[in-house]
């Protein structure tokens, strides 16, 4: 029982998760998410480059992160905003060089920030040069192993081999014409139709990313995110099943028993990758992208002889509601925890809408994937941005690895304003504009209150426009600012390291503000959130941080409102 000095006599308190024992960084890590081309573009030519990166790494490094995430950066014909990638050993020309790579990651060393980079191990690019031998070399050929092609059904093999359809829209297969010309097999994509699946079943896929692996960790890479870590594997011949390769037509999506997803011979890669990484000094991580659920299938990928950590979807997907963050909070750990696994959180990235918007949504969230364009509901901005605050001081009170995307920090929202003419992700285009894709949370950051570009681009160029009113939202706009977003994740992220939060203990609060409230203590900190409509009286403790500072009485707690406040330390919850 926790007894405070204040007008609440005592809270009372339910155990749930021990106080990490394990010293490890990657257990208790705040990982900031860059997608090179809309960070920050130094040549002028309208999209970021490593150059870029490197330039901002300081402001980065302010916030006390441990570690950047680069999405892809690899030569790319871009069909996928660089997720189709035609060279795995090298960096795309309109990013830079090598040698800029070099200079970043020796930067980012200088600061003491670990640099992770985007692993795309289910796909290629069709100008990959093994693809293009494969098209050359005709069926039945060793090239042509490594991707996965099948003769067509119907008379003539006119018909794709099944009825998968692809992620993005459309079928999952494309007819390749032979090299004498004549209509000829067909290829799997559970993508785009320029991004081909390898095969995973041949031993030289395997050993082609064991060399990609190696080479980017002899560069001095602390890990991969790997993308969409649940494919790489098909079920033994291919079967017909009822449902798109994004799950959006089945009930329980993402999946429990989809032919493409989840096979049980996945892990024993992961296994393999672990091997490799642990022959390297310091402490080297995999991160899988995997759309698993439940989450206690989920932790199959993190036993401790696999990946170290894996996206939690559940926790992004969470709506504003008290009861159901609770529930997930607690599976979350109550898995993870049976593994010997840290859990992760994270509110946005690039492939959904980001949290300020959709948290301003109200009970009509936008699907992952496909955006909110100018003719949907649009969101009230003002509820949207108090909700992102006060969940994401949320996030930062947990125990585990954290995942920020670059620009929430600056409390950036969705472009929903975006015209067709500007779109350029491939679900749009695949679907006729029935989905509008991931463009709206792809957009080009704000660094200066001015500039036709707001200080992204040397000239003002971008390969996506930015929204009005950014300006404000910048981050020269926002530095000085005390009741910014920006000074908010900065005062979190100093007291999340602190008080011991990422690797600390929680135990849920009981009986404290009505059925609209959260509350939490972990370590010495007791955090409470108002996700209802009614304020809620505070226990008589010292306020470490608020999501709104200045809007309350010093001991009530609004609605949309995260608080945080000292106690003493509970420090190890279990039995």
């Amino acid at each position: 029982m926790l007894t405070t000095s204040g007008t609440l006599p005592s809270l009372r308190l339910t155990p749930l998760h021990d106080r990490d024992r394990e010293p490890r960084w990657w257990r208790s890590s705040v990982i900031y998410q860059v997608y090179p081309r809309s960070f920050r573009d130094l040549d002028g030519d309208g999209l970021g480059d490593l150059a870029g990166i490197t330039a901002e790494l300081g402001q980065l490094a302010e916030l006390d992160i441990d570690a950047l995430w680069l999405s892809p950066f690899y030569p790319s014909p871009q069909r996928d905003g660089g997720y189709d990638v035609s060279d795995y050993c090298d960096v795309d020309p309109a990013l830079g060089t090598l040698a800029d790579f070099d200079a970043l990651v020796a930067a980012a060393d200088e600061l003491s920030v670990k640099v992770i980079v985007d692993l795309v191990p289910n796909h290629c690019s069709t100008e990959h040069v093994l693809f293009q031998r494969a098209l050359a070399a005709g069926p039945g050929s060793p090239e042509r192993g490594l991707f996965v092609f099948r003769d067509g059904r119907g008379p003539s093999g006119e018909l794709p081999p099944n009825n998968w359809q692809s992620h993005f829209g459309g079928p999952a297969w494309t007819r390749v014409t032979e090299p004498g010309g004549a209509p000829g097999q067909w290829y799997l994509h559970l993508f785009d139709s320029s991004q081909p699946d390898f095969d995973w079943d041949n031993e030289q896929v395997r050993q082609e990313f064991e060399r990609i692996l190696r080479f980017w960790l002899d560069r001095g890479v602390a890990g991969f995110r790997v993308d969409v870590a649940h494919a790489l594997i098909k079920a033994k011949g291919l079967p017909d099943w009822g449902g798109r390769a994004d799950g959006g037509s089945v009930p329980g999506y993402p999946f429990t028993d989809a032919p493409m997803f989840g096979q049980p011979q996945i892990h024993d890669i992961y296994r393999r990758w672990r091997e490799v990484l642990a022959e390297y000094d310091g402490e080297r991580i995999l991160c899988a992208e995997a759309s698993v659920e439940p989450l206690t299938r989920l932790a199959d990928w993190v036993r401790p002889d696999q990946m170290h950590q894996t996206f939690n979807f559940s926790y992004l997907a969470a709506p504003w509601d008290a009861a159901e963050l609770r529930r997930i909070i607690t599976s979350s750990l109550e898995a993870f925890d049976a593994v010997g696994a840290p859990s992760t959180w994270v509110l946005s990235n690039h492939d959904v809408v980001r949290h300020a918007t959709r948290l301003g949504l109200g009970a009509n969230p936008a699907r992952p994937g496909d955006g909110i364009g100018p003719e949907d509901e649009q969101p009230d901005h003002v509820r949207g941005a108090r909700r992102a605050d006060a969940a994401s001081l949320l996030m930062l009170g947990l125990p585990g690895g954290v995942y920020l995307y670059q620009g929430e920090e600056l409390g950036l929202p969705d472009h929903t304003g975006l015209p067709a003419e500007v779109r350029q992700d491939p679900t749009y285009h695949r679907t006729g504009g029935a989905r509008l894709g991931r463009d709206g949370c792809r957009v080009p950051l704000p660094w200066t209150r001015s500039g036709a570009s707001l200080g992204y681009s040397a000239n003002g160029r971008s390969w996506l426009p930015q929204p009005p009113g950014w300006a404000e939202l910048s981050r020269e706009a926002q530095r000085e600012d005390p009741a910014s977003t920006l000074s908010l994740y900065r005062a979190a992220l100093a007291l999340r390291r602190a008080h011991g939060l990422g690797s600390g203990s929680l135990a849920w609060v009981e009986d404290l503000g009505g059925p609209g409230c959260l509350g939490l203590v972990n370590n010495d900190v007791l955090v409470l959130l108002n996700t209802g409509d009614a304020a809620v009286e505070l226990p008589d403790l010292p306020v470490l941080l608020r999501s709104r500072p200045g809007t309350s009485a010093p001991h009530v707690l609004n609605p949309e409102e995260c608080i945080w406040l000292q106690t003493e330390d509970h420090g190890t919850t279990g039995p």
